[in-house]
């Protein structure tokens, strides 16, 4: 069982799926997304968002909405097809597409054939060399036409928001779904050929108890997920306004959620899974599991991640795609999203240029959250010894020359100890989530 330090828990911190952070970003010069498109070689990964869902639930801060006005539904989707065309069109001869992820919202809430036509469109327009294709999956709009599609395309990797199997939490959050419907989709998805599902499961839930939360990793592990990411509910009802369907006094306090992530971690690092970081899960088979082995697991916009490239293009409302020198947010706003790519013009003018020193308190960032260890400067070091000591002296972190290691049973403090490089943080306060 993790030790609970409340103090060096205290301070919220990003989640730092890229660096610098969303956060951080601001305007960007104009040609800024286009000019790194054409500069890309090489491997390329490109990332589609879907953001509808059929049903919202309450605690759910993604960018998306209904899907049950079709002419909303259907001119996004033209609007999308145009942004295909428009990149492909700037990615430079010798660059190859070997991997492709759809996300949301739920890539399930438009239509089958709706969903067939926008990879027609990646067929048509992009270089792909056999690309490993993903998708985020809804199993309350899930149908058995899906498992067909699935296989036609060769989908191999899909992700459920399963949440919990609890029925009061499942009411409490707005997201009503029985055991047997996700049983039926799990039939359905390996059917059609998955070979890597993850299952996203939530603690911090309302009325959740440390009980509810192992009898749904249980469930998990007996429905067989290779993957299972555990992430802590974060309740933000000032910036996220649905959130406020959530009774607040329901919600267990800050050392009963640290306590259900400690549980988590225990439970299924004994039954069979390995540990990615400290949220994320994965069986020995698993590619993820296999990155971790081979010391290549690395953080982007979909979290921890095998895939090796460092180009990654978002396409969709809110999407961000990232360079070595650039990180860069489509429009957030679906009208004018649609709008701009209908022009055929691309709409990521918010973002911000990776400096060089950017990219190596980035390195360092991500190699602490994916192998619990760096190699510092001697500046970086002399910059972060006083924050560190705290750490250091509960034994959750270690220093051996210019080599900082965070202890097994420190790894729910890793995002604060990360947070220790981040020079933006020291100047800009801004609202996160809280570290566990």
């Amino acid at each position: 069982m993790w030790q609970y330090h409340p103090d060096l828990l205290a301070k919220p911190v990003p989640r730092y799926t890229s660096y610098p952070t969303a956060a951080d970003f601001g305007p960007l010069e104009e040609g800024s997304i286009e000019r790194a498109i054409a500069g890309a070689t090489g491997d390329v990964s490109l990332y589609l968002h879907i953001p509808f869902c059929e049903q919202i639930c309450y605690y759910c801060g993604c960018n998306t909405g209904a899907s049950g006005k079709r002419a909303r539904v259907e001119s996004y989707l033209a609007a999308l097809h145009q942004e295909i065309a428009t990149v492909a069109s700037l990615l430079p001869q010798g660059a190859r597409v070997r991997r492709i992820a759809f996300g949301g919202g739920s890539p399930n809430a438009i239509e089958p054939r709706e969903f067939m036509a926008l990879v027609d469109a990646l067929h048509a327009h992009f270089p792909l060399y056999a690309p490993a294709w993903s998708i985020e999956l809804d199993p309350r709009s899930l149908t058995q036409e899906w498992s067909g599609v699935i296989g036609e395309i060769g989908i191999t990797r899909a992700s459920m928001g399963v949440q919990t199997f609890a029925s009061l939490c499942q009411t409490a959050i707005g997201r009503e779904q029985p055991a047997s419907m996700i049983r039926r989709s799990v039939e359905w998805l390996r059917a059609g050929g998955v070979t890597s599902l993850n299952f996203d499961l939530m603690y911090g839930l309302p009325h959740q108890t440390t009980a509810d939360l192992i009898d749904s990793l249980n469930m998990t592990r007996k429905l067989g997920a290779d993957r299972v990411a555990v992430f802590g509910y974060a309740h933000v009802p000032h910036l996220v306004p649905r959130q406020s369907m959530i009774p607040e006094d329901a919600l267990p306090q800050a050392e009963a959620r640290f306590a259900m992530a400690s549980e988590a971690h225990a439970f299924l690092t004994t039954h069979g899974y390995d540990a990615i970081g400290f949220d994320h899960f994965a069986l020995p088979h698993d590619p993820m599991a296999q990155a971790v082995r081979h010391g290549t697991l690395r953080r982007n916009f979909q979290g921890f991640t095998d895939d090796p490239t460092e180009v990654l293009i978002g396409m969709g409302s809110s999407a961000i795609s990232g360079f070595p020198g650039l990180l860069a947010q489509n429009d957030k706003h679906n009208g004018r999203y649609r709008t701009l790519s209908g022009q055929g013009r691309l709409s990521a003018n918010h973002g911000i240029i990776r400096r060089p020193e950017d990219r190596l308190r980035g390195g360092v960032i991500e190699a602490l959250l994916c192998r619990s260890g760096a190699e510092l400067s001697p500046c970086l070091l002399a910059e972060v010894r006083g924050g560190l000591a705290p750490f250091i002296a509960a034994g959750l972190a270690s220093l051996t020359g210019n080599r900082l290691t965070i202890a097994p049973g420190g790894l729910p403090y890793a995002r604060g100890i990360a947070a220790l490089f981040d020079s933006y943080r020291q100047v800009t306060q801004r609202s996160f989530s809280s570290a566990i």
